[in-house]
């Protein structure tokens, strides 16, 4: 685990993981890794340095923290339906974070019953590991990743403000 959730200063609950988000959908690992493959599309998808998404090799190389890794926190400031999936569930948050800037974010569940956690005051820690993508340098000139999120927890209560 990459949230330290036992040394949180108020309760927390992890709502999701990607290796058991892979072990639920196998093909997202195939899809995924077959992309990186695919030397016809030399501009799309993960370039693979670290080890084949979702691999034995991949996960040695995050836990070793050859892959750096970002841990985002705060305070939902606003939970919302984004995209065109005319969905009831929200999949999006705005979070206030300790700096006092606010950052969207998508809602990662492995069990859809826990979206209804997610709600106005409630606390997120959401760690990612940030993967190469393929296509080089990003717009600004530094490497391109992708965000993929490891881990995500909330608080049980809302309004719940760490010590």
């Amino acid at each position: 685990m990459f949230l330290q959730l036992d040394k949180a200063s108020i309760p927390m609950r992890l709502v999701y993981s990607l290796s058991q988000a892979l072990i639920d959908d196998p093909k997202d690992v195939a899809l995924t890794q077959a992309l990186t493959l695919d030397t016809t599309k030399p501009r799309l998808g993960l370039k693979g340095a670290h080890g084949l998404y979702g691999s034995q090799q991949w996960w040695i190389n995050i836990e070793q923290r050859k892959m750096q890794l970002l841990f985002i926190r705060g305070v939902i400031q606003r939970a919302y339906v984004t995209g065109m999936d005319h969905s009831d569930e929200n999949n999006t948050i705005d979070l206030l974070l300790d700096d006092n800037s606010i950052r969207m974010e998508g809602i990662y569940v492995n069990n859809k019953a826990d979206i209804k956690l997610f709600r106005v005051g409630c606390r997120v820690e959401l760690v990612c590991v940030l993967d190469e993508l393929k296509r080089q340098p990003a717009p600004d000139g530094s490497i391109n990743y992708l965000e993929i999120p490891l881990e995500m927890a909330i608080s049980l209560d809302a309004h719940a403000q760490p010590n």
